[in-house]
Parts: C-alpha cells; structure tokens; sequence
C-alpha cells in the first residue's frame, strides 16, 4: 500500500539583523552637540565654532576637537567633553522622524536592530534611553571600516547611516548599504559613493523593509 508523502512545514528565514548610526541617523544631534561644544569653549576658554562643528558630524570626536585645540590636548579634552555631554545634550537631542518605527518594522519582521556608532558608548546609550528607542546591542566608539567589524561580529545583513563612512563600513561587513539623506550628505553624494539604496529620511524605512528580501 502507497504510503501518502507528507511535504516537509515550511521554513520561515530568519528575521535580518539590520544595524543602524546614531547621528542623524536616528537621532539629531546637532541641538545637544552644539550646547556641549558651547560649554566647552567657556570652560576652557577657547573658542570653538559650534555652528561649523555640527555640519560635520560623523567621525570620531578627536577629529574635530584637533581644529580647535592643540594635538597635544585631544585626548584630554576629548575626556571633559565627553563628561560633559550628558549634562548638556542628551535632553536638548530629539530623535529623527521615523526612528522609532524604524526600530519596531526590524523587530516586527523577526530581526534584531543593533546600533553602532562612532559615538562615546554610555552616551549613545543615554540618548537611547531618554528617547525610549530600545536596541538589541548598541556598539559604540567605532568609525567608517571599524563599524564593519561590528557587523559582521553580529551578522548584520542591512546598515542604515547617513555618512559616507556608514557606507565603508557596511562594504567591510558585506552588509546592504542604506543611507538617508537627513545627514551632511544629499542623495546624490550617498548615490555616488555606492550606497545600494538611498532614502529621503527613516520615515520610508519600513516600507522599504517590508519589501526587502536578502540575497541567498
């Protein structure tokens, strides 16, 4: 007697693990940078172009404090301003539209959202915590290719940035390149730099989310 076959249940693939930057990203950072970069200049009496400074966020804060200091200062300076941060811009930093629901569309897919940013880590976290964004890891102090390195440890198939270096980055990680254009670069530059997909801001993110599907 012919046995019935039964096929095998269907697989669902596992959620992706999306990674996201942080600045202007996920969150504007520019009101609570500049109100830190502004106390500094007070309490150590030099002066810092807070409005120059915010237009080139992105690298590692030594980069920039090494305009305005001498070389010899960067490390320690680097050190007040980061002690000063959570005083200044935590509360002055909105999150960016979309950012939440940005976060929610990866998890209600089956994937996890990790965050990783050239930003000091305990105040990436901070500024997590006061928005009520919650990441599955937040991984800090890493910039451009160094990022790759994180999302590869935590296979992260998609990274979402608005920098250049995010787009290095995901390249070292053989992530998906997303980039947003809320950042000190327009669509045209993140397109020519080779980000694979380029959205107006995070807003549009889950919609693109709901239709992606990661190569075999």
């Amino acid at each position: 007697m012919a046995s019935t076959a039964h096929p095998a249940p269907a697989r669902t693939a596992p959620g992706v693990t999306v990674g996201f930057d942080l600045d202007m990203t996920l969150i504007d950072s520019r009101p609570g940078i500049h109100a830190c970069y502004t106390a500094l200049a007070e309490r150590t009496g030099t002066f810092v172009d807070a409005d120059l400074a915010v237009t080139r966020l992105g690298p590692p804060l030594e980069e920039e404090l090494a305009h305005w200091f001498p070389a010899e200062r960067v490390r320690e300076i680097a050190d007040v301003y980061r002690s000063m941060y959570p005083q200044y811009a935590i509360a002055a930093t909105p999150a960016l539209a979309g950012a939440a629901e940005a976060i929610a569309a990866v998890r209600a897919a089956g994937g996890r959202a990790i965050v990783v940013t050239a930003k000091y880590e305990p105040n990436a976290k901070l500024h997590l915590a006061h928005l009520g964004i919650e990441a599955d890891a937040v991984i800090g102090d890493l910039w451009a290719e160094q990022k790759g390195e994180a999302l590869r440890e935590h296979a992260a198939g998609v990274y979402v940035g608005d920098h250049l270096g995010d787009i290095r980055g995901a390249r070292i990680a053989g992530a998906l390149s997303v980039a947003v254009a809320t950042g000190p670069y327009d669509a045209d530059a993140l397109r020519a730099a080779g980000a694979d997909v380029v959205l107006a801001d995070l807003t549009h993110f889950p919609a693109w989310l709901a239709g992606y599907r990661p190569a075999a």
